[in-house]
């Protein structure tokens, strides 16, 4: 199958587990399936492209909290994410925190799942010296 096919339904997986984070998480609403859509959908650009330049910004506060500064910046950026999306409610830093972490692993899950197998193993190759 089509790699955009692929992302298609990796998108459409996220937005189920941002719907499945609103019913885990207490302080997350969401009003449907659309605004879930729209909210994985700019959870997944900022991740692309807001993400990485904040980390390498946040990195001696990430390097001082031994990494868990990484944590806030998810939560926060969680928060902002969903905030841009009319029908996606978050009520406070901890709802975004808690949602966050819980979205992070259920589309790591989906990742996983769409992953093809076979392309995580490592090969060691040892040669022997005469």
């Amino acid at each position: 199958m089509r790699p955009g096919f692929w992302m298609l339904i990796q998108w459409l997986l996220n937005a189920v587990a941002l719907m499945v984070t609103a019913q885990l998480v207490h302080g997350i609403t969401i009003t449907g399936f659309v605004p879930a859509l729209a909210a994985a959908l700019v959870l997944g650009l900022i991740n692309l492209f807001l993400k990485p330049v904040l980390l390498i910004l946040t990195l001696p506060a990430s390097i001082l909290t031994l990494g868990l500064f990484t944590l806030i910046l998810n939560a926060l950026l969680f928060w902002a994410g969903t905030g841009l999306v009319a029908g996606v409610v978050v009520e406070d830093f901890w709802s975004a925190f808690w949602g966050a972490l819980v979205y992070s692993i259920l589309t790591w899950i989906v990742s996983l799942a769409l992953s093809p197998r076979g392309t995580d193993t490592i090969v060691i190759k040892i040669h022997r010296r005469d």
